[in-house]
């Protein structure tokens, strides 16, 4: 995995991805599905990567005072097992690229709809309005815990990091100002993304290493984009651009 322009593909793909709190694995499925490389390598090569950018995008929102403890952890509490479970799991390839392909297409969807309206994905301090979660501490406690190990094993079964799933949904409940879900969301990701790894690893697979084109990439785009992120730059072409390859990586997985 040298290939060059693999490499540049997944540079664009960390800085779109990581310019709003996410790291890329769904972007590097597809781009990975696009090269015809397999499935045993797909996984395992996504959770790397994104352990990569979103360790750049934990730090970066957490220096800018956006962390916030109590709304990540219902969620990893229930997340890093149920991940774990899911990188143990080996589905049959037919199995696999089926599910793959409708996770792909539900984020091509989902990005195609943010990039046509408001936007709100992106980092931002508004508050918005009223919290749909539960006022009761441990009815809230409750809903978020059943949220994080849901997302957390679909993300390990899928080499999917989960803030793709896990940030439409803390924005639906208004769990938090914008900016706090996208520092909740990268943390979340990375968390998730190792319980995947370790998975896999007890389930005797092997873990191929990307290669240094694939990490420098990685790491470049993730770094640039979590900064551009930073001022709030329109994206929405880059947007609608990345929606395109996701569709075009689900096409390819369900036929």
């Amino acid at each position: 995995m040298t290939d060059w322009p693999l490499a540049a593909a997944v540079a664009v793909v960390a800085a779109v991805y990581a310019s709003v709190g996410h790291a890329g694995a769904t972007g590097y499925i597809a781009v990975m599905t696009l090269w015809g490389l397999s499935p045993d390598v797909i996984r395992p090569t996504a959770l790397l990567l994104n352990v990569i950018v979103a360790t750049i995008g934990t730090v970066q929102f957490a220096r800018a005072g956006h962390f916030d403890r109590r709304l990540l952890l219902p969620l990893v509490v229930a997340s890093v097992p149920a991940a774990a479970l899911g990188g143990w799991l080996a589905l049959p390839k037919a199995a696999f690229e089926t599910l793959l392909g409708i996770v792909l297409g539900i984020a091509a969807i989902r990005i195609a709809i943010e990039a046509l309206g408001s936007g709100r994905g992106l980092p931002g301090d508004a508050a918005g309005p009223t919290p749909r979660l539960p006022a009761d501490t441990a009815l809230r406690t409750a809903a978020l815990v059943a949220t994080g190990g849901s997302v957390g094993f679909v993300s390990g079964l899928t080499g999917v990091g989960g803030g793709v799933f896990l940030t439409p949904v803390l924005l639906a409940l208004r769990a938090a100002p914008v900016r706090t879900i996208a520092a909740t969301s990268a943390a979340f990701i990375l968390v998730n993304s190792l319980a995947g790894l370790t998975g896999g690893i007890a389930a005797g697979r092997s873990v191929p290493l990307p290669g240094f084109a694939l990490v420098v990439a990685a790491a470049v785009g993730g770094a640039i984009g979590a900064n551009l992120g930073a001022f709030r730059l329109p994206a929405t072409a880059i947007r609608l651009l990345m929606a395109a390859v996701l569709a075009m990586g689900s096409a390819k997985s369900l036929l």
